[in-house]
């Protein structure tokens, strides 16, 4: 595996999510539209609604 990957997985913290059933199917086949895995969807619509939360200055964003 290549050294970066590696690394990435070592930073990475594990947590349990509970969503409800139909909530689960919805992401499932969202991801498999996307070619991405049901983690790397999740992992990638909180991403950008990170990124959209910056972009809008809202107030309420805390960086820690």
């Amino acid at each position: 595996m290549p050294e970066l990957y590696i690394r990435d997985m070592a930073e990475k913290k594990a947590f349990v999510l509970r969503v409800n059933p139909e909530m689960l199917k919805e992401l499932e086949a969202w991801a498999q539209q996307d070619f991405r895995s049901l983690n790397g969807q999740i992992e990638y619509l909180l991403s950008e609604a990170l990124k959209n939360q910056k972009r809008s200055g809202s107030k309420n964003y805390r960086k820690e």
